[in-house]
């Protein structure tokens, strides 16, 4: 096991404990009346994350070099993440679910953009593979998963608009 394989089984047990982190929320957004919105899109998020990981640790040879500056930027990636979810706290979710009559999020960096978790996200699904040499599965993971993000703001845009 090379460090590509090391690096995609710390990312996926990041997004378990994400993901489990995401359903609390979820469950208590929906108790408090809250609206999911797009679910039937939702499964198509996970397939796509769930074989971009696979790939990464399938596809990506144990001895490929890593290129430190963009695992570096990688890392800085996450701090974004932390920094949304962090934003957000208790209306984090890997869904998209509306609580009528609350507010928008404005701190963090919503202060500065609409969606910046869907910034990271378009920017990380490259980046992690080209750090290891794998521009083809950053080519296509990334324009699969832009294609995916673009159905996903255009859902987030209505719901939030009521």
């Amino acid at each position: 096991m090379g460090l590509a394989q090391i690096v995609t089984l710390l990312v996926a047990l990041q997004r378990l404990a994400e993901l489990g982190y995401a359903r609390r929320n979820a469950r208590r957004l929906l108790a408090a009346g809250g609206v999911e919105h797009g679910a039937g899109h939702y499964p198509l998020f996970v397939a796509l994350h769930g074989a971009w990981l696979a790939a990464l640790f399938v596809l990506v040879p144990a001895e490929a070099p890593a290129d430190w500056g963009l695992l570096g930027l990688y890392g800085l990636l996450q701090l974004g993440r932390l920094w949304v979810i962090a934003s957000l706290g208790g209306r984090w979710t890997t869904r998209v679910i509306v609580v009528p009559g609350a507010p928008l999020v404005t701190r963090g960096p919503y202060r500065f953009l609409r969606h910046p978790n869907y910034l990271v996200v378009a920017l990380e699904i490259p980046v992690l593979p080209l750090a290891f040499g794998a521009w083809q599965i950053a080519l296509g993971f990334g324009l699969a998963n832009l294609a995916l993000l673009a159905q996903r703001i255009r859902i987030e845009e209505r719901a939030l608009a009521g």
